[in-house]
């Protein structure tokens, strides 16, 4: 038996997470959606359709992914995964020399307010009431 040749895509994990990240759906996105997003963009075999179920259904049980309804959303696993690369060690920078600090302007005391004075309502006379 020959050997197996090496895929023409990324693995299916990684297609359904750029799928649901970049269609960015409030409600999840759906499974026709993402056969859409996939067969666009990515070169998959005319059976893909069995094993992106598959993968699917393992993602929802290993918490990955979140099914809403008949919608998919990221899990907290796959959100906080970019996240976890290492920051590189920065060269501590020169120290500067300090400048004195300047002193805060002198506040003038506000005067106090005064309540506003109520005028009173001019009464219009009544008109005669006619019969």
């Amino acid at each position: 038996m020959p050997p197996k040749a090496p895929a023409n895509h990324p693995s299916y994990g990684d297609m359904i997470k750029a799928a649901i990240s970049t269609l960015k759906e409030r409600s999840g996105t759906s499974l026709p959606a993402l056969k859409k997003y996939i067969e666009g963009n990515f070169n998959v075999p005319d059976n893909y359709n069995v094993v992106l179920k598959r993968v699917l259904k393992s993602m929802v049980s290993s918490g990955k992914l979140v099914k809403v309804k008949a919608s998919f959303k990221l899990g907290e696993a796959l959100k906080k995964a970019p996240k976890a690369k290492k920051p590189k060690a920065k060269k501590p920078a020169a120290k500067k020399p300090k400048k004195a600090a300047k002193k805060p302007a002198a506040k003038k005391p506000k005067a106090p307010k005064k309540p506003a004075a109520k005028k009173p309502k001019a009464k219009k006379p009544k008109a005669p009431k006619k019969k």
